[in-house]
């Protein structure tokens, strides 16, 4: 004799149909850790220091953010990445941006601070952005990374409230007791500025 199923109340199948509509991505438990560790800037992809080349903290309010540096690595791309991620290295930025396309990697959070300055105060209260290339070989310096960068530099001023002068967006050679010349004087002062602006 064959048993008969009985059919599914009124509550279930609403209940049923509501999990329907909800995105995959959201039922999934890897997606939500992926999400806690979300960029700052919407364009970066996560790319982490060592936990040893950076101090954590809750800027602004422990800090506030008040100024954007800028540097050239001196090295690839991808070998900076390597150096961030280092522990021995005791050096880090909070972004990269490729020369080729102007890819971003963001190697510490924001309210996190990074040693990319050579001097406290400045790290305190700085985002420093590092750009693939050599101070010497303007080469390196391609419209995609300046115009990438600019995107990015735009939006940290928006976040935190940074005029976008060269008052508030310096050089790391611009950096008080520095001896870095970078991003030497290769690169396009005027143009960043606009790019920023136009932003």
């Amino acid at each position: 004799m064959e048993r008969v199923r009985p059919l599914p109340g009124r509550r279930r199948l609403l209940a049923a149909a509501a999990l329907a509509t909800v995105p995959s991505a959201l039922l999934s438990g890897a997606p939500a850790a992926a999400r806690s560790r979300a960029v700052d800037h919407p364009t970066a992809e996560w790319q982490p220091a060592s936990g040893s080349n950076y101090t954590k903290s809750s800027r602004p309010t422990a800090y506030p953010v008040d100024h954007v540096v800028i540097h050239v690595t001196q090295e690839t791309y991808a070998d900076t990445l390597a150096i961030f991620q280092n522990p021995q290295k005791r050096v880090s930025a909070h972004y990269v941006v490729r020369s080729s396309d102007g890819h971003l990697a963001q190697c510490v959070r924001e309210a996190d601070i990074a040693w990319h300055a050579g001097n406290w105060d400045h790290n305190t209260r700085s985002v420093g952005i590092e750009h693939e290339g050599w101070v010497d070989r303007p080469a390196y310096f391609t419209d995609a990374l300046y115009e990438s960068s600019a995107a990015l530099t735009a939006a940290i001023c928006a976040r935190y409230g940074i005029p976008k002068d060269r008052a508030h967006i310096i050089g790391h050679h611009e950096v008080p007791g520095s001896d870095h010349t970078d991003p030497g004087p290769l690169w396009d002062w005027s143009r960043y500025i606009r790019l920023v602006n136009f932003m």
